[in-house]
């Protein structure tokens, strides 16, 4: 069955661990540390394969890790890096956060590889520890924790042109005679279950991508039929083609279908309502009596509101030629660019979330201590060495909150502040 969606649960590899060994070498009795530091652990990278058209690969896995890094060894040595998990993904897919909806990535476009979680950072070994008066450190830092993260993949095709319409009025024979598409026809209603794609072929490698979006039915939007699977695939189309039966050869009302899947439309994403639409009133051919009735009912109910009106027959290929060629002119006229969405979530300034800290002052040592997990992932994540980097901590520790605790624990300009490795002078 054709899949376009699935949730699953990622996790990146831990850092290995720092190692605590000193040098035994013969006639060297007391040797100094020399334990190596851990290896990073494996990210988590999204890679677009050409190949796939489903997200079939997940339906049947949901947990997904990279690996660990390996600790680190005697004698300096330095611990394997974990091996990156790569994970691939017909394009079109998007990436979002399971718990919220935000979008993480949007794997379409140039964007065709993405590291989403990034593998933790090794600990460093007990050798750079050592200080003039701890000569002899028998502890290492420990490698960063793994982030896990419950994602949701969505794909949304890739068209320039959506056919939206009720079942069995004759999307996908209209597909067949325009594009190379070769979809299943049957006169059955649902017969499409599967979005289908076609490429209009204009001459000269020019030409454009039609979508056929299965048949809606009222109550889409809420889920209904199958509504929610394929209602997604409209929102990268550049335009919207409503298909109606004009010769109402089932007896359904042309109009009241356009105005009910502008309905599901709008509820789904009201965003959906602002793209160009057009009308394709087919089956012509099987009027019995003058068309222009039913087509002039059309133009006068939709071409006040800026909807074009096109009669056309999918079987006999009349007003086809009229209809593409107003398509092709109009996409000409629009941006190039496909519809891309922007990153919304940022796993890595959400996985400190929830985490304590704790706020000390060490009389022995007069210093201000500041530990907890947060703290030590955060150092993890930023180089401290540079100037952004050291910005984007102050600006983290004082939006966490930590200095206004400093300030309430006593602290003035010149306190040395200590949280694990890294020491500082407090200035406000």
């Amino acid at each position: 069955m054709f899949a376009d969606t699935a949730k699953i649960i990622i996790k990146s590899g831990k850092g290995g661990n720092g190692h605590v060994s000193f040098r035994r070498e013969k006639y060297v009795p007391d040797g100094g540390p020399d334990g190596g530091d851990g290896g990073k652990g494996g990210d988590v990278i999204f890679e677009v394969d050409t190949s796939m058209n489903t997200l079939n690969d997940y339906r049947h896995k949901r947990k997904f890790a990279a690996q660990p890094g390996e600790e680190g060894g005697k004698k300096n040595c330095h611990g394997k890096k974990g091996e990156d998990l790569v994970l691939k993904v017909p394009a079109g897919t998007v990436i979002k956060d399971a718990q919220t909806n935000l979008v993480i990535a949007d794997m379409s476009g140039d964007n065709t590889r993405q590291t989403i979680l990034k593998g933790g950072k090794g600990g460093l070994g007990n050798q750079h520890f050592a200080t003039s008066t701890m000569q002899a450190p028998k502890y290492a830092q420990p490698g960063q924790e793994a982030i896990e993260l419950e994602v949701r993949l969505e794909l949304k095709v890739i068209a320039d042109v959506g056919l939206v319409g009720f079942p069995n009025v004759g999307k996908s024979t209209f597909l067949s005679r325009v594009t190379n598409a070769q979809p299943k026809i049957a006169n059955y209603h649902f017969t499409t279950l599967n979005p289908n794609l076609g490429v209009v072929d204009m001459g000269w490698g020019d030409g454009f991508v039609i979508a056929d979006i299965p048949g809606l039915i009222e109550g889409a939007s809420e889920g209904i039929g199958l509504g929610h699977e394929f209602l997604k695939h409209v929102q990268r189309c550049k335009i919207l083609v409503h298909m109606v039966d004009a010769a109402s050869v089932e007896g359904r009302d042309p109009i009241a279908d356009i105005r009910a899947i502008n309905k599901e439309l709008m509820e789904f994403d009201p965003k959906l309502l602002e793209k160009p639409q057009v009308i394709a009133a087919n089956k012509i051919d099987a009027f019995y009596e003058d068309e222009n009735e039913v087509i002039e009912t059309l133009r006068k109910e939709f071409e006040p509101e800026g909807y074009e009106v096109y009669p056309i027959s999918a079987v006999s290929g009349a007003g086809l030629k009229e209809l593409i060629s107003t398509l092709k002119c109009m996409l000409d006229e629009m941006d190039d660019e496909p519809v891309i969405y922007e990153q919304e979530y940022f796993p890595e300034l959400h996985v400190f979330e929830n985490e304590a800290y704790t706020v000390v002052f060490d009389e022995e040592a007069q210093e201000y201590v500041v530990e907890g997990p947060k703290i030590e992932k955060m150092l993890g994540y930023t180089n401290i060495d540079s100037e952004k980097g050291f910005l984007f901590f102050q600006k983290f520790l004082r939006e966490q909150g930590i200095l206004k605790e400093l300030e309430a624990a006593g602290i003035t300009d010149g306190d040395t502040v200590r949280m694990y490795g890294l020491s500082f002078e407090y200035y406000k």
